[in-house]
């Protein structure tokens, strides 16, 4: 998530895999394919840049299940907090994050990324 607050599209991108996908309820339908996701991501970088708005992501109460498959199911609680320049910080949203893992090249990468909204449920 440091990756993604920072801004940081092809980093955070090369933690998933080549045909990641990743739903959030922001976007009118899932993002799929490496490429796909760096560029949503700069251009979401980029927006909340012009609006001086700083994102930060907490995640907690780490759920970590290995699966008979191999893969590794990873539910957490995550906070976004948001700062306009020269603001103070405030609470934005409280969502749920299921992530997918899967090992690839010696390193666990994200397969898929879905993420629920306490406000929509």
């Amino acid at each position: 998530m440091q990756l993604l607050d920072a801004g940081a599209a092809d980093e955070w991108g090369a933690t998933f895999t080549a045909d990641g996908s990743f739903a959030v309820p922001t976007l009118p339908e899932p993002v799929h394919g490496r490429d796909n996701l760096v560029a949503m991501m700069r251009r979401t970088a980029a927006e909340l840049a012009a609006a001086g708005d700083q994102r930060r992501h907490w995640h907690g109460m780490l759920d970590v299940r290995p699966q008979p498959d191999g893969t590794v199911l990873v539910r957490c609680y995550a906070l976004v907090f948001s700062t306009l320049e020269g603001g103070e910080p405030r609470l934005h949203r409280t969502c749920v994050c299921t992530d997918v893992l899967v090992r690839e090249d010696g390193e666990l990468r994200v397969r898929s990324r879905s993420v629920t909204r306490d406000d929509l449920r």
